[in-house]
Parts: structure tokens; C-alpha cells; sequence
């Protein structure tokens, strides 16, 4: 996101007229590189960054819980969840490394302090955390896709070496693919019509030809948007055409197997992801091929570029934030074991009603009363699935 902010600035500079800038900001240096690159600081920087810092708190948090309950209870190292825990991976990378640089950008726009190898790092780290993430999101429906119109051979196929295998496919991908766009980037220095350089002009943008990165931006933007986002929604009708057919022999296969996850849980949960994933992210497209598609630059067209731009730097971030939300809210698995890594209440309360139980049963206990959370989506009532701690009415002797 901030290369689209200097992108924004490139769009800005195209629209003058260049015949002889020099004689007009003569008597400033800054009037100068402000002519050449923009304003050096946003006039949106303070209330952004107050948006981006509840972002950055919440998506932060969140993101990591995921990561520890994925990681820490055997339970939910499923292939599914493997596939929701690269995306939180990919949400940290972009808050933790990606969103500072992008706030102090906003305050100070230029010059850009961190050399080539910054220049290549935050291009190709935004470049990379954007196609890991659509490819994550496509992998996670089909694999689905594939349990619920093919339940058998998802059994058999759908492991987690497999899970594990395609992951680290994604992600080869994603760096592979961001190199292009990685390439085409580096420091850019302004000088004055006399020769001499400007101070503190440096900025990372575009330095090949800019027919070169709207040609990126198109074809990637099609790949890695428009594409799967059309294999998914087609996945997702299908499903739903599935689920709506075996409806009435869902009651009887959850009864046959109360552990097992409801099949339309699961799907509702990653529908909602998908979905908001796709509303988060259309801006930030959206975005990119504005840029790329406008060749004559008018002030009316600049606004709207500039208003796009705010709006989707706002919505990328959130995209990065809102997943742990949806799981929670949505499922009873992610929700239990939240509970059980903030606050592990089950130990406290077995601790203060059962002290004289020998140690050995009492690690028995706790066992089964996380197996019963950490592997129920939907189904019959069980002491422990209704609160994290079990009812003393039920469990007293």
C-alpha cells in the first residue's frame, strides 16, 4: 500500500505541466519537492493512524491467538486449519512489518530513509502477503469443495503433510510472482533543471517504464483476484446446492458422529471469510488498476484516485484484523480454544472444586473436557460445550 501512495504522488506529477517548473518554485527547496512528489505529509495522517492503530492492536492480537491455538491443541490441526493458519501468518507480516512503515510514511512521505534493499523488501513483502493470501483462501474452498461433494476421498487425500505440501507450494508462488512487480521498483532521486540534486527527494516508486508496471498490475490483478475469486464463487454454489440437497440427513450424521464437525458450519464460517475477504480486498484492486488504466491525468480524476486510495489502505489493513472476529463468532472450536488460551478457567475451576482428586485423573479430566471444546462445531449439548467450565450440577457425584 504505501508504493500505491507513491504511485498516487507519480499520478499527481503527470498532470503538470513540465515545460519549465524550475522558475516558479525558484525561492524553496520544499516548494520544489513538493511540485515533484507531493505533499510531504497526508493531510489524513493523524485520523488514519488512529484507524490503523485499533487495526494493528486488534489484528495483532488476534492473529497470534490463532497462531497458538492452531499450534498448541492437537485437536485443531486440521487441514483446514492449517490453511486459515497461513493466513493469520500472512495478516502479521503485514501488520507488523507492513503497517509502521506505511503510518510513518504518512507522516513523512519523503525522503525514504531505508535504501534499495528497503525499496525491494516492502515491495515485495506487499506483493507476496497478497497473492498468499488469495491462494490460501482458493486452497482452503477447494479443499471444501472436496469434503463435502466428495466426503471419501477427502478423507483419504486431505491430510495434513498434504496441507502442509501445498502451503509451502503457495508460498513459493506468491515470492515468485512478486518479483516482477519487486524488480521494477527501486530509489528514485529528483534534480533541478541545472543538474544538481535535490535534497532529500529520495523515493521509492517505479523506475522502469510505467507501460511495464501497469502491465504487472493488469495481468497479476486478474491471476490473483478476479480468477479465483470467480473459482470460489462457484465452489461455494456448488456447495451450497450440495448442502441444500443433504439437509435432511444432516441431523442423522452429526447423532452418528458427535464430534465430527457439522459439514455446514465449517462451510458457513469460511463462506463468511471468503466473502469478506473479497469486500475487504476489491479496493486495494480496484486501486492498483485505476492507476494502471489512466493515461491522462485531470484534477477530478486525481481526487477520486486519491479517495479510492485512503479507502483501500483502510480496508486492506482491516482485512488483516477481522478473520480471528469471524471465528469466533462463527465457530464453536475457535471460540473454546480462545477461551482456553486467554483464560484456562477449567483448570482454575477443577483446581478450586476437586482438591482432592489425585493429579493423574485430574490431568484426565482436563484432557477430556478440551477434546469435548476443541472437536464439537455443532451438535447435541455437552457439559463442557456450553461454557469453557462444566456445571457442578452436572459433574457432582
Amino acid at each position: 500500500m504505501a508504493v500505491m501512495e507513491k504511485l498516487g504522488n507519480a499520478s499527481w506529477i503527470q498532470q503538470q505541466d513540465l515545460d519549465d517548473p524550475f522558475k516558479k518554485y525558484l525561492n524553496s527547496t520544499e516548494d520544489y519537492l513538493a511540485f515533484l512528489c507531493g505533499p510531504r505529509r497526508s493531510h489524513l495522517s493523524l485520523p488514519v493512524s488512529v484507524v490503523y492503530a485499533l487495526i494493528f492492536v486488534v489484528g495483532v492480537v488476534g492473529n497470534l491467538l490463532v497462531c497458538l491455538v492452531i499450534l498448541r491443541h492437537q485437536s485443531m490441526k486440521t487441514p483446514t486449519n492449517y490453511y486459515l493458519l497461513s493466513l493469520a501468518v500472512s495478516d502479521l507480516l503485514v501488520l507488523i512489518l507492513g503497517m509502521p512503515l506505511e503510518v510513518y510514511e504518512m507522516w513523512h512521505n519523503y525522503p525514504f530513509l531505508f535504501g534499495p534493499l528497503g525499496c525491494y523488501f516492502k515491495t515485495s513483502l506487499f506483493e507476496t502477503v497478497c497473492f498468499a493470501s488469495i491462494l490460501s483462501v482458493t486452497t482452503v474452498s477447494v479443499e471444501r469443495y472436496v469434503a463435502i461433494l466428495h466426503p471419501f476421498r477427502a478423507k483419504l487425500e486431505s491430510t495434513r503433510r498434504r496441507a502442509l505440501r501445498i502451503l509451502g507450494i503457495v508460498w513459493c508462488f506468491s515470492v515468485l510472482f512478486s518479483l516482477p512487480n519487486t524488480s521494477i521498483h527501486g530509489i528514485k532521486f529528483h534534480y533541478f533543471p541545472n543538474g544538481s540534486l535535490v535534497p532529500g527527494s529520495a523515493t521509492c516508486t517505479v523506475v522502469k517504464p510505467m507501460w511495464v508496471y501497469n502491465f504487472i498490475i493488469q495481468i497479476t490483478s486478474f491471476l490473483f483476484y478476479v480468477l479465483p475469486m470467480i473459482v470460489i464463487s462457484v465452489l461455494y454454489y456448488l456447495m451450497g446446492l450440495r448442502l441444500k440437497k443433504d439437509k435432511s440427513f444432516e441431523p442423522e450424521e452429526m447423532i452418528a458422529n458427535i464430534q465430527r464437525p457439522s459439514r455446514k458450519s465449517v462451510t458457513k464460517m469460511l463462506f463468511v471469510l471468503v466473502l469478506v475477504f473479497a469486500i475487504c480486498w476489491t479496493p486495494f484492486h480496484v486501486d492498483r488498476l485505476f492507476f494502471s488504466f489512466v493515461e491522462e491525468w485531470t484534477e477530478s480524476l486525481a481526487t477520486v484516485f486519491n479517495l479510492i486510495h485512503v479507502i483501500s489502505g483502510v480496508f486492506f489493513y482491516l482485512s488483516s484484523a477481522v478473520n480471528p472476529i469471524i471465528y469466533n463468532l462463527l465457530s464453536r472450536r475457535f471460540r473454546a480454544a480462545f477461551r482456553n488460551v486467554i483464560s484456562p478457567s477449567c483448570k482454575q475451576w477443577h483446581s478450586r472444586n476437586h482438591p482432592q482428586v489425585p493429579p493423574a485423573q485430574r490431568n484426565i479430566f482436563l484432557t477430556e473436557c478440551h477434546l469435548v471444546e476443541l472437536t464439537e462445531d455443532a451438535g447435541p449439548q455437552f457439559p463442557c460445550q456450553s461454557s469453557i467450565c462444566p456445571s457442578p450440577a452436572l459433574t457432582s457425584p
